[in-house]
């Protein structure tokens, strides 16, 4: 067994799992121009490794992230299906405001190492 894989096997893997949530971010905020491929692919992501940082501060990112997309999935089809009301485009543009906001608030905050306070309106999610 060489040095760092001793190293390894005894460190706190937290570190790994912060920048995860860093490339989960990074995944949301390009979905945009990929057509919301990268984000399913986070919320996968998340869905494998949310158990490795239950208790820790993390969780409420990874948590904010699912709340995120899953929120926003369902106002965006709500927005989509009454588009020929007219009133789609005014909840479509609402939905991707709100995606955006949490998107940034919850990088601006992982950025800092700190815990999202905010207490989920969805607890389902």
């Amino acid at each position: 067994m060489n040095a760092l894989t001793r190293y390894r096997k005894h460190e706190n893997h937290l570190l790994d799992y912060d920048g995860l949530a860093h490339l989960m971010y990074l995944m949301q905020a390009i979905s945009f121009l990929f057509g919301g491929i990268p984000f399913v692919t986070a919320v996968f992501l998340n869905y494998l490794n949310i158990h490795h940082v239950k208790g820790t501060w993390l969780e409420s990112h990874y948590r904010w992230q699912l709340e995120t997309f899953w929120v926003g999935l369902v106002v965006v089809l709500l927005g989509l299906a009454t588009t020929p009301f007219l009133i789609g485009f005014p909840v479509l543009f609402v939905a991707v405001s709100w995606v955006v906001y949490r998107i940034a608030y919850g990088w601006f905050i992982l950025n800092r190492s700190q815990e999202i306070k905010t207490i989920s309106k969805f607890p389902l999610v």
